[in-house]
């Protein structure tokens, strides 16, 4: 399992609840799940920014998880959290799970773009939505699959 913890750079309240976020996760996940900060909005203007990287980036180091920032509108680091968390949960599961067949994630990129491209392009959604779904698709669930991990996104 994997939890992305994503908060709006604009909105301070967001960034001041990741706390009781992690705190949830800590009573009702298991114990080993992996767990990534995401700070969305970063193609939002430095004028209109309530929180800035440094202060994500040390609550990330706070935690010891890794931190990105995002714009879901532009588009930026969308792809790079989602391969992350994956890579990172794949490696958790292989290393865990010696004993049995372990788990893995296949990846196979070139089988549902097209797909997902053609569905993104019918459907008008933006960069990130339609990142997301592609990333979704490639790691061999559906968005609601996704969703039911406990990936929040905000758009």
């Amino acid at each position: 399992m994997g939890i992305l913890l994503v908060y709006d750079v604009t909105d301070e309240s967001s960034f001041n609840n990741i706390r009781n976020w992690i705190r949830n996760i800590e009573q009702h996940a298991s114990d080993n799940v992996n767990k990534v900060l995401v700070g969305n909005k970063a193609d939002m203007d430095e004028s209109k920014r309530a929180v800035p990287t440094s202060k994500g980036q040390a609550l990330a180091d706070e935690y010891g998880i890794k931190f990105f920032e995002t714009s879901a509108k532009t588009n930026l680091n969308v792809e790079e959290v989602f391969f992350s968390i994956a890579r990172d949960i794949k490696q958790r599961l292989t290393e865990s799970d010696n004993k049995a067949e372990p788990t893995a994630l296949k990846i196979n990129q070139q089988d549902s773009a097209a797909s997902v491209d053609q569905a993104a392009q019918k459907s008008g959604c933006c960069g990130g939505l339609k990142e997301l779904t592609k990333i979704c698709q490639i790691l061999g669930g559906s968005f609601g699959f996704w969703r039911s991990l406990k990936c929040k996104i905000e758009l």
